[in-house]
Parts: C-alpha cells; structure tokens; sequence
C-alpha cells in the first residue's frame, strides 16, 4: 500500500489493538484476492533509526504471518505503539497471530462499534438542550 487514501480507508476496518502496534484489516471488495499491507510509524515513537528498525521488524512479520493467516482481498495496516520499539520478536509474532484470529473472528465487513468523540457528544448534548427549551412536553 502506498497512497495514503488506502491508509484512511483501512482505519475505517476492524482493528485489533495489542501492545506492540494496532492491526487494521479492511476488506476492499474490488475482487482482486490479493492481500496488502502497509506499515506506519509516527515520529512520536523515536527518531529515523527507531522507526525505520521498527518498521523493518513489522515488515518481516507481515511476510511470513499474511499468506498463513492474513485475508484474502484486504488491506492491513500495523501501526507501531511506543511499546513495540525494545518489545521481544517472538512477543510480536505471537501478537500479531493473536489479533489476526481476533479480526478473523468478526463477520467480514463487521467493523466494531465505536464510542462517538467528544465533539459528537458535546453537539448531542447541545442539541437536545436547545430542542426542549422554553417548550412544554404536554400540549
């Protein structure tokens, strides 16, 4: 995966947090049985020598854990966690395997509910508020 549009579209998929990095698999039901992936890792986490070895690390994991357990026609997206930098890679490995099942185990096209934003919630407070002021609610 290269276009940062195909990275937008994952985080609308399931995903599957672990302590090393954050699994995103979205199918994208053009056909093609092909499996993508695709690998971030922000600045937050370290310099170019931190991210670049971590990214090194998820990619050989994605090599060799994708044709085994990965799904067919979709993209995944490993976002490396602070938490993965000094992390074993057998730990990694074995999380990886864990949040591939994990996201197998969800009907395909299920994304999981998520809890609305603050800002959702603060429009939802601030509408209901306005709708009943001033009004009686018997005619």
């Amino acid at each position: 995966m290269g276009k940062r549009a195909d990275f937008l579209a994952a985080n609308r998929g399931r995903r599957a947090p672990m302590p090393g990095f954050v699994l995103l698999v979205r199918e994208r039901g053009d056909g093609d049985p092909a499996m993508r992936y695709g690998i971030t890792v922000t600045k937050k986490i370290g310099g170019a020598v931190i991210r670049n070895r971590m990214k090194r690390r998820f990619r050989v994991l994605a090599r060799t854990l994708l044709p085994v357990h990965g799904v067919a026609g979709a993209d995944h997206v490993l976002i490396g966690r602070s938490e993965g930098v000094e992390r074993d890679f057998g730990l990694l490995r074995g999380e990886l395997e864990k949040a591939l099942k994990k996201v197998m185990s969800r009907p395909l096209g299920e994304a999981p509910q998520r809890r609305g934003s603050s800002k959702e919630k603060k429009k939802a407070a601030t509408g209901s508020a306005r709708t009943g002021a001033g009004e009686s609610a018997e005619p």
